[in-house]
């Protein structure tokens, strides 16, 4: 393998950084130990830039090329949702009975039908074909986040310490 340039980010699929790389994790790292990192990324990812600075944290994210109104480091999107009702499309969970006289105590098979007087048998075996009233059947969501993510499968990314100091052309 070719050596890398610093500041050179893989896709890796070990549980380790291996020597000379450290994981795009958003870690401090010192300036210290990494001049020549620093010299490249300086303080873009985080940092105090006087003896710390940090690295990409790819953690949960998807790596998106700057240009097109995204800015190096900048960060956006979001794992949850929440959808409002006017987001939802437009549907209806109708509840049907019958004006039939009801038959049976037994739902199975069965629809709900109109009153014999004493006798409370709920359930006819008829075709249903009467909606209810709108006010049986009303609105619901509990306004809880939904995941917003693709199909995904997780690798490791890591950013090379050392290497070839790459030079703008």
């Amino acid at each position: 393998m070719a050596q890398p340039y610093v500041g050179e980010i893989r896709m890796f699929g070990g549980n380790f950084a291996p020597a000379g790389w450290a994981f795009c994790d958003g870690q401090l790292l010192p300036i210290s130990e990494n001049e020549t990192l620093f010299q490249l990324i300086g303080t873009t990812y985080g940092g105090d830039g006087q003896s710390t600075f940090a690295m990409p944290d790819l953690r949960g994210r998807l790596p998106l090329h700057q240009g097109n109104s995204f800015i190096l480091a900048e960060t956006g999107g979001a794992e949850e949702i929440t959808l409002t009702v006017g987001q939802i499309p437009s549907h209806s969970h109708p509840m049907l009975g019958s004006a039939d006289t009801a038959t049976t105590l037994a739902a199975s098979g069965a629809v709900l039908a109109a009153s014999t007087g004493a006798t409370i048998s709920p359930y006819g075996t008829d075709a249903p074909r009467t909606n209810l009233a709108g006010q049986s059947v009303t609105a619901v969501g509990g306004s809880q986040p939904h995941t917003n993510m693709k199909p995904y499968l997780c690798v490791n990314f890591i950013i090379s310490l050392f290497g070839i100091f790459p030079s703008p052309t």
